[in-house]
């Protein structure tokens, strides 16, 4: 395995034609359409390489530049191979405006097939913002995303998906920022428009000398129009998944004047607030005949661990009545996992 990320990582750096572009020189290119890839390199102080590919699109007309990370999470695969089609289907000529893509935010994860962290550095990546300049290689992908990329964005969409050992039901969801309105307002009617059925808000309470950890949550303390989608589960790559994926880009491009090819939002709105996590309290094996999308009443049991003998350890209850967004649907449980996560509707 680590030959083959090395001969990948090799056969990567060899490309030096495309290497040796920037992302500003490329950014601020005037030429119009415009269709570019360029790969950014990062190296620490422990020596440990990496790098960040970027597709940069500029249709003939200006307009907004809009922003779409995938692969965050190495292991979350309907994002990447959604984001994958993207790249092949969109057609600069008919684009308005500019799209930043970020296909695979984190190549050592993926290519390693590491689930959440960055072998390197042991590091997740959608916690490390906003960043260091001068730590380690994920800290300066993160800081490189904060001082580069959301900067230059006007929207700015980051896409998940349920990791090897979660189900869960796809979503759009914002946060509710109170330090900026009309974006709030904004990404509320972009996740409304998306044809995704569940619309959640989380609540914004950092203060402005707090790290924002999330991706996308940096980018709504830093008074962009944020959002994200959670589509796709148990680190498969399910066609409907990337379908949800696609056309959620495809009619916010759409509602902004962006790209002709949208379609109906979603008949039958579910919106969601107010998000209550279920938590193991033990190591053990979890047990539940519940899936993503059941709804549960608060009291009533969940689910149940058992030792390595199948000895039963603890039973769960709800600790509130609302939809199951995600859970964990493998059985190993250690101390502190999320078992359920629950959403009230509004």
């Amino acid at each position: 395995m680590q030959k083959l990320f090395f001969t990948l990582f090799l056969s990567f750096s060899l490309c030096s034609a495309i290497a040796q572009n920037t992302f500003k020189d490329v950014f601020s290119n005037a030429n119009r359409p415009l269709n570019e890839n360029i790969r950014i390199a990062f190296q620490d102080a422990r020596n440990n390489k990496t790098f960040l590919p970027i597709s940069i699109l500029k249709g003939k007309n200006e307009g907004p530049v809009f922003t779409i990370v995938a692969g965050v999470h190495g292991f979350e695969y309907p994002p990447i191979v959604g984001v994958q089609e993207l790249l092949r289907e969109i057609d600069v000529d008919k684009l308005n405006g500019t799209l930043i893509i970020i296909p695979i935010a984190n190549t050592s994860s993926f290519f390693s097939r590491t689930s959440i962290v960055n072998p390197h550095d042991q590091v997740n990546l959608n916690g490390a913002f906003p960043g260091k300049s001068t730590g380690s290689v994920t800290q300066k992908i993160a800081d490189f995303i904060t001082t580069d990329i959301i900067p230059a964005s006007d929207v700015f969409i980051d896409i998940h998906g349920g990791g090897v050992n979660e189900d869960l039901i796809p979503f759009a969801l914002f946060y509710d920022n109170p330090n900026y309105p009309e974006q709030t307002k904004k990404a509320r009617e972009l996740a409304e428009i998306s044809g995704f059925k569940y619309i959640v808000s989380y609540p914004f309470s950092l203060k402005d000398n707090e790290p924002a950890k999330y991706v996308f949550k940096q980018a709504s303390q830093d008074g962009k129009i944020a959002l994200s989608f959670e589509s796709g589960k148990l680190g498969n790559v399910q066609k409907d998944a990337v379908r949800f994926i696609k056309n959620g880009i495809y009619n916010m491009l759409d509602h902004l004047n962006m790209y002709d090819n949208g379609s109906e939002p979603s008949a039958n709105l579910v919106q969601l607030n107010n998000q209550t996590y279920l938590s193991a309290t033990e190591t053990g094996l979890f047990y539940s005949d519940l899936k993503a999308g059941d709804t549960v009443k608060e009291g009533n049991v969940v689910g149940y661990t058992t030792n390595e003998f199948g000895e039963k350890l603890k039973e769960y209850k709800a600790p509130t009545s609302g939809i199951i967004l995600y859970k964990i649907s493998t059985p190993p449980v250690n101390i502190d996992d999320t078992l359920m996560c629950i959403s009230k509707r509004l």
